[in-house]
């Protein structure tokens, strides 16, 4: 397979390409509120979405040696990185979304995995796949690339070795916010309390039990993935005196309420407030102070993949570090491939946003899982919270 590719447009164009990204984030939020850009999403009541892009029907009929289907987050996959991957191998790319973790292990639980040979599951629901007898165990004489992990992602604790999935992306959760609409400087979560009244009905949480809960959390200097009653129910108490300033739960879909003025600040994964920093010099993005999340979203080949040998001409084609390179350049998430960090223009490297210091990612934690006890209480009070 060719390794010396240069596929996608330049840098010239990556404002541009930041531009229509952020624009669209509006319009796909009427293709399906559901969606969201990132992570990690409710911890029950999760339903299979029906929205898809490509030329498919939903995933069904996922099989033949012609055709890959794929089962990811919003803005993982583009027209450009699917039309190069054809190109080279032949192979045609149907790619359906899911708006959180939970909606694709719901899916894959009530038989629809069949459908897909590649699913891009985040840390914590790697090691929750894992437990369930989900995966695929890799072959990794066929995996081209693993050498190229940066070490924190050459035996994660989620999957030690890489068994059974390829780090893919890593990023952060933080607070986007319009520097000429908000007072003050928003450096930690306490910011949404202090100045609940002039935010009053200005600001958006996500639409993510564990990324809301976990900033509730962290704003009482508890992990983000606690399991203590207590602490659970105190941070409940606190996002309740919260909830009437709120003007919702959205996970995305916010992108032209902020560029019209209707809201003042977004909680927004990284990969989607970069594309909206790098669109208006007014936004601003900020890791609080008393810490966030970092998340990181894996490749991995469910057990019931229907198209195992373009499973794996996919996991290659992505670790090739050109094609990391030039999609990180386009689609603004972090790459764990050291080799394509060579190869990314010296101002996105220095873009904190993207690639925060070590001394802000230290305050940061992965999301994982907290057992049935502590999700049933998560579950319990997002409910309520959401509900009321």
């Amino acid at each position: 397979m060719p390794r010396n590719r240069s596929l996608y447009s330049p840098y010239s164009r990556r404002l541009a390409t930041s531009r229509r990204r952020f624009l669209q984030g509006g319009a796909a939020a009427l293709a399906g509120m559901a969606l969201s850009n990132c992570r990690q999403g409710g911890v029950s009541d999760v339903q299979a979405p029906d929205t898809e892009t490509g030329n498919g029907n939903g995933g069904e009929g996922g099989g033949g040696s012609d055709t890959l289907h794929i089962y990811t987050w919003a803005d993982y996959v583009d027209e450009e990185l699917t039309a190069a991957f054809t190109a080279e191998t032949g192979i045609q790319v149907v790619t359906d979304i899911y708006d959180s973790n939970e909606t694709m292990l719901a899916r894959l639980q009530a038989g629809g995995g069949s459908a897909y040979s590649i699913i891009y599951p985040s840390d914590y629901m790697v090691e929750e796949m894992i437990e369930l007898d989900l995966l695929t165990t890799l072959d990794q004489d066929r995996v081209e690339g693993l050498d190229t992990m940066l070490d924190q992602w050459v035996s994660p604790a989620y999957d030690p070795d890489n068994v059974h999935s390829v780090p893919f992306s890593w990023g952060t959760t933080g607070l986007l916010f319009n520097r000429e609409l908000v007072s003050g400087d928003p450096e930690d979560w306490d910011y949404l309390w202090d100045n609940q009244q002039a935010l009053n009905r200005r600001f958006t949480l996500l639409d993510d039990v564990r990324e809301t809960m976990g900033a509730v959390l962290k704003s009482l200097g508890y992990s983000y993935n606690a399991t203590d009653p207590d602490e659970l129910e105190e941070a409940f108490e606190r996002l309740m005196e919260l909830r009437p300033a709120i003007a919702a739960f959205r996970s995305f879909g916010w992108e032209d309420e902020l560029l019209g003025g209707d809201l003042d600040l977004v909680m927004s994964y990284s990969v989607d407030a970069i594309a909206a920093t790098l669109e208006d010099p007014a936004f601003e993005y900020v890791i609080p102070l008393s810490g966030s999340s970092v998340w990181t979203d894996t490749l991995v080949i469910p057990e019931t993949a229907p198209n195992v040998d373009a499973a794996y001409e996919w996991i290659n084609f992505n670790l090739d570090a050109n094609v990391a390179a030039q999609t990180v350049e386009r689609l603004f998430f972090a790459t764990p491939n050291s080799e394509a960090l060579d190869l990314i223009d010296d101002d996105l490297l220095a873009n904190e946003d993207l690639f925060p210091p070590d001394e802000i990612l230290a305050r940061c934690e992965g999301i994982a899982p907290v057992g049935p006890e502590a999700s049933a209480l998560y579950d319990r009070y997002w409910t309520e919270v959401t509900s009321a």
